[in-house]
């Protein structure tokens, strides 16, 4: 079946989070105000946010976020809290997506104030579900910089299988290092 004909959800759901696609004008400002308060620790792993990008790039950023989810060729979701405040928590997508196969990427990113509460392990572990489950995907890679022990943490957490180092394979995100990337995956 070609992917454009899939009927894919714009909102997941777990106990505590909503995994929405970025579809509404305006949610630039949110995830630039969480960029902003989160920049020193985006800025030490993700080449995107070696300079805090303005509140037009940022929206410019998400609705081609929008586009792709639109071209079936990445799904990237906001997460909100689900309580009274609807806070935006991050950021987690499921890119550089291989329909032949089927197999995916998975990234996520998470505003620091709510680190340590479970909620990035939680948004994976259902993105990862929904990929596999309901995409059909056979293969959900999760690579992260070796010496990033808060995002190595949530693959071995839920399970995902730990393949290996690749040593030297990436650039740091600032660009000045060669840096070491570990493989996780999880099959269906």
């Amino acid at each position: 079946m070609n992917p454009l004909l899939l009927d894919i959800p714009l909102q997941l759901e777990t106990d505590r989070l909503i995994l929405r696609a970025p579809l509404h004008s305006g949610e630039g400002e949110i995830v630039y105000q969480a960029i902003k308060d989160s920049y020193y620790e985006l800025k030490a792993w993700l080449s995107l946010f070696q300079e805090i990008p303005t509140i037009e790039e940022t929206e410019i950023l998400l609705r081609n976020a929008h586009i792709d989810f639109l071209k079936r060729e990445s799904f990237r979701f906001l997460i909100f809290d689900k309580g009274g405040d609807k806070d935006f928590i991050g950021t987690a997508s499921l890119h550089r997506i291989d329909w032949d196969i089927p197999k995916c990427e998975m990234g996520y990113w998470i505003n620091t104030k709510y680190s340590g509460n479970g909620y990035m392990t939680e948004a994976v572990k259902e993105l990862a579900d929904f990929g596999l489950n309901h995409l059909g995907f056979k293969r959900i890679e999760i690579r992260c910089e070796s010496r990033n022990s808060k995002s190595r943490f949530i693959p071995e957490k839920l399970g995902f299988v730990y393949e290996g180092t690749l040593r030297n394979e990436d650039r740091s995100a600032d660009g000045s290092q060669l840096i070491d990337t570990c493989i996780y995956s999880k099959i269906n």
